[in-house]
């Protein structure tokens, strides 16, 4: 087997030692353990160059390998790989030899790197992440708020809407701070709410007590906090993103999309798409195509991979809000799916069809342009579809006489 790469080497990462081989011309082989921490990863990268390595691999494991990547990729070329590309022979499981069979794969070309952005889009990724955490954790805390709620016996979500607008929190607020009769806490509606007043004054007669009281306290205390930390982040994400402004005015021409989620779609699949090469891969990296599942001749049904965690989650919200945006090919293409896939296929090919176009938008530097409604009848021969909805017709006990439209 030819080697492709001269001077390679394999790292084992863990969270505080490293194991390191290097593979030199003429079968000379190197190894070493290092710490973790900055300097012993400054000493690892001296003892890599003074080797003269040129490329080098480790594993994807957990969070551990992002301070060895960041370290060294300055100063050669790293490869982070896929554990579930690099199998070694089973009982021979050592730290050692683990970092040599990363070696040799790396040496001889049978393995391919993972996606890892560059450090601006890493930047913008790790604020992303967290807002998306927060704004997760914002929506549980809201539902508990009503856990709690019902625990005492305030039906207030069963007449309003959101019992966190102005007049839920008004009410909330009088609840805490004591007050028991169900018409002044009925009186602090405003608005549309207040033509439900009667409603409210029996949705707000309940057992609500001084523990209850602690605990929705407690929760609008950290709803406010995730309220200001969420707006925080938003800020800081708008500086961070500003040289991509361009990208991400792009991607929320998209229907189902707006700036939080292209924002989000952008820290995970970075903007340059030349890394992935085509859409197909692009499609294949993030999870929302069939895989190949081909034996004996015979081709079956091939279930998607798992793809990014992250991108699953916007590329899914981004979804299902396309899905009802009116008079949009994405929604067609759902209704036409569903019936055939179920919802959950019909939504992942909705999914693909987005991430294929923001691959060619961010490629093209086009925005996004929209096929229509009709165009999945657009494209049917006219005398096919006559045929078919004749049919259906009949079908159903109607008797139809038909006649082609006079020619233009």
């Amino acid at each position: 087997m030819e080697r492709i790469v001269q001077r390679a080497a394999g790292l084992d990462v863990h969270k505080d030692v490293i194991a390191a081989e290097v593979h030199l011309p003429g079968g000379v082989v190197d190894q070493g353990t290092f710490a973790t921490t900055t300097p012993g990863l400054l000493v690892l990268r001296d003892w890599l160059t003074g080797h003269g390595v040129t490329r080098v691999g480790m594993e994807s494991t957990g969070v551990y390998w992002k301070a060895p990547y960041y370290m060294l990729e300055d100063a050669m070329q790293v490869w982070l790989l896929n554990a579930r590309h690099m199998r070694n022979i089973p009982g021979r499981k050592t730290d050692a030899a683990d970092a040599s069979w990363i070696c040799q794969l790396i040496e001889f070309g049978l393995v391919r790197p993972s996606f890892v952005p560059p450090a601006p889009i890493r930047e913008l990724r790790n604020l992303t992440r967290y807002r998306k955490a927060q704004i997760e954790e914002r929506t549980r805390e809201a539902q508990r708020l009503d856990k709690i709620l019902q625990d005492a016996g305030v039906k207030l979500s069963s007449v309003a809407s959101d019992i966190l607008g102005k007049s839920g929190r008004a009410m909330l607020a009088a609840l805490v701070a004591g007050t028991t009769d169900t018409g002044v806490l009925a009186d602090l509606a405003i608005g549309r709410l207040r033509v439900k007043i009667p409603a409210l004054r029996e949705a707000l007669t309940s057992r609500f007590s001084g523990h209850h009281a602690v605990l929705v306290s407690s929760v609008l205390a950290k709803l406010d906090f995730l309220d200001e930390l969420i707006t925080s982040l938003t800020v800081e994400i708008e500086q961070v993103i500003c040289p991509f402004s361009h990208q991400v005015d792009l991607v929320d021409t998209i229907p189902g999309i707006d700036q939080r989620t292209a924002q989000g779609l952008l820290a995970e699949i970075g903007v340059d798409m030349t890394v992935f090469g085509t859409a197909a891969r692009l499609a294949s990296w993030a999870g929302v195509c069939p895989g190949n599942h081909e034996s004996a001749g015979k081709s079956r049904s091939g279930k998607t991979r798992n793809g990014p965690k992250w991108l699953g989650i916007y590329l899914h919200n981004a979804a299902m809000a396309a899905i009802r945006a009116k008079n949009t090919y994405l929604a067609a293409q759902y209704a036409r799916l569903r019936p055939r896939l179920g919802h959950s296929k019909a939504l992942v090919a909705v999914e693909h069809s987005i991430l294929v176009a923001i691959f060619y938008m961010l490629e093209r530097d086009q925005p996004y342009h929209d096929l229509g409604v009709d165009y999945f009848i657009r494209r049917e021969d006219p005398q096919r579809r006559a045929r078919k909805l004749i049919r259906q017709l009949e079908a159903i006990g109607y008797t139809v006489h038909a006649e082609p439209p006079a020619a233009a």
